[in-house]
Formats: structure tokens, C-alpha cells, sequence
């Protein structure tokens, strides 16, 4: 195997980013269009957001196609989610997963449509847990994937919730599959990972990670999520 210099590195990261970019550009142009509105189904806006993908931003879905919206209760975990008509006070789950699956690297979002305080909150308390952890991993250097993990289950706890999954972010290029975390904790950010997150691989690549943090309000049936990079943006 050829030896990686620092323009094959910095081209990984700068092609991550671009997706991210990307991911970020075409959320903002689905909000600023409305395209998630009450009475709309699911299929309906997923098929909106895979033209204007392909249109505005010349991007197709992966081979494995994903929905791209979930509405509540289709939020959860795992699935299955049987079709639905988004309702006027739903949660809605953006994720880009398969857009993404060319560039390594996943991004989600969730609205909170409608003034129904407790949703808002969720999602509130969704963006600040995912901002802490951030914070966590850009104040120590040396930070391992079971001690993040740890900090950001403490910060869902301090505002009252609870994860929905056991890891809370993974190795860009790894393919999220349930339960894997249990057979190769070194590639996610799980209480199993003891291993630092800013390394370098086998391969001589940088490990650059995902964040992706799902919150739960168990006694409502709800739950939001927030994708995106960990360390390079």
C-alpha cells in the first residue's frame, strides 16, 4: 500500500467537508422553501428533497435509499416506519444519510413544527447536548470515545432526557448497522471505545467522526436527532 502524504489527508478532509457543506445548504433551502408542511406525506417531501438534491444540488441518492423525512411518531429508533401524513404539531427528522453515502460523512436535523412548547423544548435541548459535546471534544486533545460518550449522556441527563441509542457518534466511512458498536467499538463513540478519537489509522488516515447524538422523551414517545461532523468543523 502506497504511502499517504498530506495532500491525500487533506483531501479526505476537505471532501467531508464538502459534503457537509452540501448537507447544510440543502437543509436550509428545504426550510427557506417550506417544503415540510402539515398534510404533506412523508413520501411525498421525501421525493421533493430527492429532486431538489438531484436539481439544485446534482446529488442522487445512494444504492440503499433511506427516507430522508420522518415525522413523529416515525422518529424513533430503528423502525420499521410505516408511511404518514405529517401532521400540524409534529417533530420531523431531516436526515441525509444516503444523499451523504459518496461523501463518507452523514448530517440530520429535527424541526419542531407548530408552537407546541414540549417538541421545541426536545429539539432545544437536542442543539445545546450537541453543542456541549463539541465543546467536550475540542477541550481535551486526548478525549477517548467511552469518556465523550460519558459526557454526553450527562448532558442529556442535566436536561432532563435520555438517549435513544447506546453510541452517540461513529467513524466517518463506517456504516451505522444496529448493534455493531458491540463488535467493533473502536469505530464508534460508545462506553466500549477506550480508545482516543483523534488518531491515526491503519491505513495512515486521520480518524475524523460523526456526531450524532438521538434524544428521547420516553414518556411521550418522542425522539429527535442532530447529525453532522465532529472534528472538522
Amino acid at each position: 500500500m502506497a504511502t499517504l502524504d498530506r495532500t491525500d489527508v487533506g483531501l479526505r478532509a476537505l471532501h467531508l467537508l464538502e459534503g457537509q457543506r452540501m448537507a447544510q445548504s440543502l437543509f436550509a433551502h428545504v426550510i427557506d422553501t417550506q417544503v415540510i408542511r402539515p398534510g404533506r406525506s412523508e413520501e411525498e417531501v421525501d421525493n421533493r428533497i430527492a429532486l431538489i438534491a438531484r436539481e439544485v444540488f446534482g446529488v442522487r441518492a445512494g444504492r440503499v435509499r433511506r427516507r430522508f423525512v420522518r415525522s413523529w411518531p416515525n422518529t424513533v429508533v430503528g423502525g420499521p416506519w410505516p408511511e404518514r401524513v405529517i401532521g400540524a404539531q409534529d417533530l420531523v427528522v431531516l436526515d441525509f444519510e444516503s444523499l451523504l453515502a459518496p461523501y463518507e460523512t452523514g448530517f440530520a436535523r429535527t424541526v419542531a413544527l407548530g408552537d407546541a412548547p414540549v417538541r421545541r423544548r426536545l429539539v432545544h435541548d437536542l442543539t445545546a447536548v450537541a453543542t456541549g459535546a463539541r465543546e467536550a471534544f475540542r477541550a481535551d486533545v486526548s478525549i477517548t470515545g467511552r469518556e465523550l460518550c460519558a459526557k454526553v449522556r450527562a448532558l442529556a441527563a442535566k436536561a432532563g432526557r435520555s438517549l435513544a441509542a447506546r453510541h452517540c457518534g461513529r467513524l466517518t466511512g463506517t456504516a451505522p448497522a444496529p448493534h455493531a458498536e458491540a463488535t467493533r467499538p473502536e469505530v464508534f463513540i460508545c462506553p466500549e471505545n477506550d480508545r482516543p478519537l483523534r488518531r491515526t489509522l491503519e491505513q495512515g488516515w486521520h480518524a475524523h467522526w460523526i456526531l450524532q447524538i438521538h434524544l428521547a422523551d420516553e414518556h411521550r414517545g418522542h425522539a429527535v436527532v442532530h447529525t453532522e461532523l465532529l472534528d472538522l468543523v
